[in-house]
């Protein structure tokens, strides 16, 4: 029987396969979700490198919240790094959710994402 870990492991490749055959050179949005926070990055696979990043540990982000672990705080990460995204060059990208379902903390930041100007 599959442990939780190899299920998420399993969703992860799954997702990463996906993105790798539909991506067509465009920059990924990755979600990290930990228990206490919430991350995203959108990276550039060809060059190599991070573009742009945010989290619910800034320092700018903590006194508009008052949980760094809801969805607003979701939502409020997911504004910030489409905000940065765009000022770098970036409007399209694909959503790499990792192992995460699609609901929750991770919906919320793409729609937030989605709102401020990202196109995925």
């Amino acid at each position: 029987m599959a442990t939780a870990k190899q299920l998420f492991e399993r969703r992860k490749q799954r997702a990463r396969a996906q993105i790798a055959k539909k991506s067509a050179g465009r920059p990924r949005l990755s979600v990290f979700r930990s228990g206490k926070y919430i991350y995203a990055q959108v990276i550039d696979d060809l060059k190599g490198h991070t573009v742009a990043a945010a989290s619910s540990l800034e320092k700018d982000l903590k006194s508009k919240l008052k949980s760094r672990s809801d969805t607003a705080a979701a939502a409020e990460v997911g504004k910030l790094i489409a905000e940065r995204a765009v000022k770098a060059g970036v409007k399209d990208v694909v959503f790499d959710r990792g192992g995460y379902r699609y609901h929750g903390r991770v919906k919320a930041l793409a729609d937030a994402a989605r709102e401020a100007g990202l196109a995925f």
